[in-house]
């Protein structure tokens, strides 16, 4: 009662409005605003009866707004909010094909006085952060790789869940870091997308890269992600590491290794603080920004 409280005062653009709840005895009822195009599940990666055709702006003006929504989340909201469940079924689309971030059923209120939150696994394989999936560590780099995952759908018109990729049946994340490595990245992108700059395009992909990387320190905050997809920036590919994944059942891997530190309140030299190897960068108006994911 305490999350939906909070969550119901949230307002922002990119955020489904909830209307309302029901708890009673057993149900369980979470009531929103209608959203005319249903979900990026449905309108982008649906069957063809309710697909709509979206052209390059289109898709990413659902990716930018998807992410300043989360940023809002992460960065704005007091105490901020891990979502929990960001996957295409959870972006709802407006009657102008705007996203909106729905669905706040598995919304944890994240206190910033811990490093991370230890608590049951909740989310949709395909988009859970391998942290999280197996040890049930919950940072907001948990739903920074789901984010990933879910650019790397709107571009390709793909779904990570009900999909396998190439003859070795690959997961979405796994396929397109094959495809990087054998330099043909723009095979991603969905053949229903006619014209597009492709500069920009892959520029998104490689920032799903860097949203899916295996360490969760490795990853961007979404602040700096909405930033990296919103400026024509040049991304250091150097610092750039393989993805994880996690696979239900008894494939289980990590494309590299994680240290996330154990869950701690921040006193005076105790803090802990991440210092990783690489670092993100990219060049801006002529300038030079180096970006170091927290």
């Amino acid at each position: 009662m305490t999350e939906i409280q909070m969550i119901s005062n949230i307002r922002h653009p990119n955020l489904v409005e909830l209307i309302g709840c029901c708890i009673e005895g057993s149900n369980r009822i979470l009531v929103y605003e209608y959203m005319e195009n249903n979900s990026l599940a449905t309108s982008l990666l649906g069957s063809k009866g309710k697909h709509i055709v979206m052209d390059w702006s289109t898709r990413a003006a659902i990716c930018l707004g998807t992410a300043t929504g989360l940023a809002f989340l992460h960065e704005e909201v007091e105490p901020p909010i891990v979502h929990r469940d960001i996957k295409a079924s959870n972006i709802l689309l407006d009657g102008n094909l705007k996203p909106k971030i729905g669905d706040f059923g598995l919304a944890k209120l994240f206190p910033d006085n811990v490093t991370h939150v230890t608590t049951r696994v909740a989310g949709t394989v395909g988009y859970l952060a391998p942290e999280y999936a197996l040890l049930g560590q919950l940072t907001k780099k948990a739903d920074v790789y789901s984010f990933g995952v879910l650019l790397l759908e709107i571009i390709s018109g793909r779904s990570s869940s009900k999909a396998a990729f190439g003859v070795d049946l690959l997961v979405l994340v796994e396929w397109v870091w094959k495809l990087r490595k054998e330099e043909r990245l723009m095979d991603l992108v969905d053949p229903e997308v006619n014209q597009y700059p492709e500069d920009e395009v892959m520029r998104f992909i490689k920032v799903a890269l860097f949203c899916t990387q295996a360490a969760a320190h490795q990853r961007p905050t979404m602040k700096q992600v909405l930033e990296m997809l919103s400026k024509n920036v040049n991304l250091n590919e150097k610092a750039l590491t393989e993805p994880g994944v996690y696979r239900s059942h008894t494939s289980q891997h990590f494309g590299g290794s994680s240290d996330e530190t154990s869950s701690s309140q921040k006193k005076k030299g105790k803090q802990s603080v991440y210092s990783p190897a690489t670092s993100i960068q990219f060049d801006s108006n002529q300038s030079v920004t180096q970006m170091l994911p927290r």
